[in-house]
């Protein structure tokens, strides 16, 4: 089993920026590739990032890309998503999820968090 938990959620002006995290604990986190997904009300989880086990291979939505950033640090057992460039459609609950592969199918994924609530203003 892995636990993962999300931080790092809250209330941001369009144009700011925020940093998630989610740290893993129960198996060895390096065994795993890492999503990030996120759900608005009344809308289907859509994809967001993922990165791959080492951390060299990377994927982005194409609604993110160039703003978002995914990034690991396995001896910490975490990965982290930098957004920049915040827009209010960005308004969603993240989740974090940890699998096998670095797809972008959230059925893919083995395990997930909570998921911490990111809320843009304009």
């Amino acid at each position: 089993q892995v636990q993962l938990v999300e931080s790092g959620g809250g209330l941001v002006q369009a144009g700011g920026s925020l940093r998630l995290s989610c740290t893993a604990s129960g198996r060895t986190f390096s065994d795993f590739a890492m999503g990030w997904f996120r759900q608005a009300p009344g809308k289907e989880r859509e994809f967001v990032a993922a990165i791959s086990w080492s951390g060299g291979s990377t994927y982005y939505a194409d609604s993110v890309k160039g703003r978002f950033t995914i990034s690991r640090d396995n001896t910490e057992s975490t990965v982290y998503l930098q957004m920049n460039s915040l827009k209010p459609e960005d308004t969603a609950v993240y989740y974090c999820a940890a699998g096998r592969v670095a797809v972008r199918n959230p059925l893919a994924y083995d395990y997930r968090g909570q998921g911490t609530q990111v809320t843009v203003s304009s």
